[in-house]
């Protein structure tokens, strides 16, 4: 079991790259106090982590409401995160994001909760790994990842500083690389390969 958590905990780092949301929420607050960064932040996690704990808990369900199946879902999950990895791999931006002037603290928050954080990689790899490691696995995982998140996201300006925009870029583009191939890991075994 600790194999498969330190698998899973790896992979959703990877899947909500809360190093890739730090340059976004710095900018979208940038005219904000520490306060409203805070609350942004702390509302962003939230959203994150309802709508992980929806998935986690109803995802299966939701497959069979749809009239799909797991298998399906894997590769259509694959393909969602092949094309996430090569985006990352190549600096492609995942989400075309509106640049409006009036940007509230709910408004910046649920784009970095949602699709930033647990946009639709993070879906169906939620929903994969409760049917492959089950509940309390995929559970803890998805938890202590939520948990660093919001940690690095309280710290965004400083861990920007200190690591400098080339590195998040560089972290991203290898994180690209471990998303895409378990996006053909998802695929093969969907297909039974």
């Amino acid at each position: 079991m600790i194999g498969n958590l330190i698998s899973l905990i790896i992979l959703f780092f990877v899947i909500y790259d809360p190093l890739l949301s730090i340059p976004f929420f710095l900018n979208a607050t940038k005219n904000m106090d520490k306060e409203e960064r805070f609350k942004t932040a702390t509302l962003a996690i939230l959203v994150a982590s309802i709508i992980s704990i929806a998935v986690l808990f109803s995802g299966i369900r939701l497959l069979n409401l749809f009239n799909t199946n797991l298998d399906d879902f894997k590769v259509a999950g694959g393909i969602v995160l092949g094309l996430l990895g090569v985006k990352m791999v190549l600096g492609i931006p995942i989400t075309e994001i509106e640049k409006g002037e009036n940007k509230s603290i709910s408004g910046v928050a649920v784009i970095i909760g949602t699709p930033l954080l647990s946009g639709p990689a993070a879906i169906t790899t939620i929903i994969i790994s409760v049917s492959d490691y089950g509940l309390l696995t995929t559970g803890i995982a998805v938890t202590l990842v939520l948990a660093l998140t919001g940690i690095l996201l309280y710290s965004a300006a400083k861990l920007l500083h200190f690591l400098g925009e080339t590195a998040i870029q560089v972290s991203t583009t290898m994180m690209g690389l471990i998303t895409l191939s378990w996006g053909v890991m998802f695929i093969r075994g969907g297909l039974g390969i």
